[in-house]
This record gives C-alpha cells, structure tokens and sequence, in this order.
C-alpha cells in the first residue's frame, strides 16, 4: 500500500494546501524564509480560491505528515476570476493595504499584497482552444514519483468529461524544471509575458476528444 494518498480537497485542508504553497513559493523552491512576516500571502490568491469555488478540480497529495501536494482547476479562467474579482478580491483589499513608496525595495510579502490590489487575469490566446487553466506544487518529498502527473491527469479527465476544449498553465521561466515537466506531459509554449525573474512562460494543452 502506497504512503501517499490522492483525495479530493474538503473544507479543513486551507492550512495545509496553503503551507504547501509557502514551502514552493520561491519558483518551485522553499519560500517560507521570504514570507515569516504573511506566511499565507500567496495561498490566498494561488490555492484558496480554487478549493472554495472550484473543488471538484481540486485535488490533494497526503501521507502520514500531511498534505504535500495539490493539482487545482478552472473549468473556464474567465468565469473564475470573474468570481474572483467580485467575490475573494475585495476581501483581500480590505484586509491588506496596497504598499507604497518604492516597488524596487518592497518585500516579496508586500509584492504580493500588491496583487491583491492590482490582479493579473491575463489569459493566452486562442482562448476558446484553452479555456481551463491549471495549477500543481509538490513538496521534495512526493516529488520524482509520478504523483503530480497522476493529479494533473486526473484533473485534465474531469476537465474532458465536462466538455472543456484544452487548459493553460502559467511557469516561472526560472522555474527550468516545472518547464521541462510541462513539456513531457504535452504542454507547448503559448506565449510569454514579463522579463527577468518576472518571466512567466504560458503553455496549452488541448483535449484529445475536444
């Protein structure tokens, strides 16, 4: 009997999908050094949202410490942070100020907060080719065996069986080896946006029986 367990997300797992966002929150590497002072600034806008309004395409890694892993969904980007702008957006901007001064000298936490306030929705074109979107973090400890393609298979079927055409993903372009990943399990290159550490590099997958 295998030591890890994929389940579908239920109400209880925020803390433990949130912890798992911090300890990859440094393009795939341990973040948790960068955020002490907000150690759930990016679970609120990378994981919360999808397990309260998309958990049928939320899906967790557990063993016997825990939760170390999750592959999350949107069946259509468009609708989701749609629901996001009218529905999660606004609590976040009345919790968390907007920084100011500076940019070049804001912490990595106040860079985010500063997401709350001024949200990225960019999805890559063709959209109707891609409409879903997707999202996966593995802690070293579940990652190299095959979990986290076994998730994200499982949630491009639920994805296929309820009609969607293809998804997206977006990568750090720092992040060589989530890159490398994507492309073994069939993602091309969409589009890239931003430079630098700033880099994100867009893939697309379509459905088979799209």
């Amino acid at each position: 009997m295998s030591e890890f367990v994929i389940r579908q997300a239920r109400a209880g797992d925020e803390a433990g999908a949130y912890y798992v966002c911090l300890k990859t929150g440094d393009y795939g590497k341990d973040g948790e050094r960068f955020y002490r002072e907000d150690p759930d600034a990016l679970g609120r806008i990378f994981v919360g949202p999808y397990l309260a309004y998309e958990p049928e395409l939320s899906l967790l890694l557990e063993d016997k410490e825990g939760i170390c892993g999750y592959a999350l969904g949107a069946f259509d980007s468009r609708d989701f942070y749609a629901r996001y702008e009218a529905e999660w957006r606004p609590r976040l901007c009345a919790q968390f100020a907007m920084p100011t001064g500076d940019s070049s000298t804001w912490t990595r936490v106040q860079h985010v907060h500063s997401w709350y306030h001024q949200p990225d929705y960019f999805c890559p074109e063709p959209y109707d080719q891609y409409p879903a979107h997707l999202h996966i973090d593995l802690l070293p400890r579940a990652q190299g065996r095959g979990y986290g393609r076994r998730m994200l298979d499982e949630v491009m079927r639920r994805l296929r069986a309820h009609g969607s055409a293809g998804a997206h993903l977006g990568v750090s372009a720092v992040n060589a080896v989530a890159h490398e990943f994507y492309k073994h399990l069939g993602f091309e290159e969409l589009t890239r946006t931003g430079s630098g550490d700033s880099e994100v590099i867009y893939m697309g997958k379509r459905f088979s029986n799209a």
